[in-house]
This record gives C-alpha cells, structure tokens and sequence, in this order.
C-alpha cells in the first residue's frame, strides 16, 4: 500500500511517522505543503490514499485534494486538522473519496483505522490484447521502460497463469541472439519489468530463478473474457507487434470459428 502524508508542521510530521513506522506493508511519502511537489509524485506514483492536512498555508487541503483527484480518480482520502470541522464540511464533489477527518493530536487507533480502509482498495490492471498491446492503471496508459520488458509482461499474459522459463522467453523474444547475450538482454527487461510493477504497485509477477510466473488476479483483459465465454468482439487480431504470438492467434481463430 502506498500513500502520501501532507503538513505544513514538522513536529505534526514527526508524530505521524512514529505512528505509522511500524506498519511494514505502508510505504509513505510525506511533504509540507508545496502542490507542485506533491502532485508531481502523484503522477508518476500509484497512490491508495492520501492524508491531507486541511488548514495550510500555501494551499488548502481541500483544493489539494481535487488537484490530486484529477490525477488518481479512486484515491481514497483522510483529512487532518485541528479546527472544529465535521465530515458536513466535506465539500460534495469530495465526499466520494473521502473517507473521514482524523483530528490532532493524533490518535492511533483512528490512523490504523483509516490505513486500514485505504488497504481495501484494489488496484486493477486494464489489459488490451486484441490488435496493439496496452496496459491501463487508473486510466493512465503505463509506460515500460523498455520495449522488451513491455513484451515479456506480454507473452506473460498470454501464457494465463502458466509458468514461464528463461528458455522459453529467450526463444520467443531474442530467437537470433547468441545464448549469453540473450541472457543479459533477459534478465534486463526481467530487472526493467519488476521495477515497472513496483513503481504502480501492482506485484502481480513472481520472479523465481530462470522462471516467471504471473497472477492474472485484478487483471481485466478482453483476451481473458473472451476466452471465458463473456461475449468479448475478437477483432482477429491479437498481439499484432510480437511475431510469437501467432500460435496464440491460431487458438483464437479457432475457438472463434467453433462458436
């Protein structure tokens, strides 16, 4: 789980991290009260909620809390103050993020609370095999960064759950490279593809010795519901830019045909 604190405060700051140091499944990110800052993390981190000071002064925590929406749609959000406010106060457009108002000083119970229910939001990954291959997270397209670990999380959806050799990823994706170099660009775009599901927290991969193996759990994609019979169009393209992904094409032009 990942989340921000925001305060203008150090000691505020302070309390909180000795609160929440402990929780070893919390990774945290605190800043005073500079919006450029916060809002650039927020675009390039996949966040599960936010504590947001209300009263600050180089920004409201309210019109923070929109900016921040704009970005993570379903992010939920803990407002902390010290003022005399009530969940009445939560302006409307807000209200379906929020989660409450945590009052200073701070109270653990309510801040495990809360943590708890920012943990109840499941991330889910939007897959989209037919034609090109895309991923969507929150509705932002992720960004691999290189294009052989965006094909070897590819080939990892494909297989559907099943295992995957460091033999049978080199011969799907560098079939004319020499064997050691294969490795090297191998075990690259395995380093590039874990720190891709890090950076959107979303470990859906096991990385075991020369084997991979992916948990299509949270993941959304038209490959799988139209193999499940959910009434997905096959466009008869699957895949279009990996050559090893005609075996898989031939599957689904036959199962399409047999409907």
């Amino acid at each position: 789980m990942r989340i921000i604190v925001v305060d203008d405060e150090i000691n505020a700051l302070n309390v909180f991290l000795g609160q929440i140091i402990t929780n070893q499944q919390v990774e945290y990110r605190f800043f005073k009260d500079d919006p450029e800052a916060i809002l650039k993390y927020c675009r390039s981190n996949y966040l599960d909620g936010a504590f947001l000071d209300i009263s600050m002064p180089n920004i409201n925590g309210f019109d923070l809390a929109r900016k921040i929406v704009e970005i993570v749609p379903d992010i939920k959000i803990s407002f902390i103050t010290g003022l005399v406010i009530t969940n009445a106060d939560i302006p409307d457009d807000l209200k379906k993020n929020t989660i409450g108002i945590i009052y200073k000083p701070y109270k653990v119970i309510e801040l495990e609370r809360h943590l708890n229910l920012f943990g109840e939001r499941k991330q889910t990954l939007v897959v989209k095999m037919f034609g090109s291959f895309e991923c969507f997270m929150n509705g932002r397209v992720i960004a691999f960064t290189s294009s052989k670990s965006k094909e070897l999380f590819a080939l990892l959806l494909a297989l559907r759950g099943k295992s995957l050799s460091m033999g049978d990823a080199i011969t799907a994706l560098w079939p004319d490279k020499d064997l050691d170099k294969s490795k090297r660009l191998y075990r690259d775009a395995v380093w590039r593809l874990r720190e891709t599901l890090n950076e959107i927290n979303f470990p859906c991969v096991t990385f075991g010795r020369a084997i991979l193996t992916l948990d299509t759990q949270n993941i959304e994609c038209d490959y799988y519901d139209f193999m499940a019979g959910k009434g997905v169009y096959y466009n008869g393209e699957f895949l279009t830019s990996y050559e090893w992904s005609l075996p898989f094409q031939d599957e689904l032009d036959f199962y399409d045909c047999g409907r």
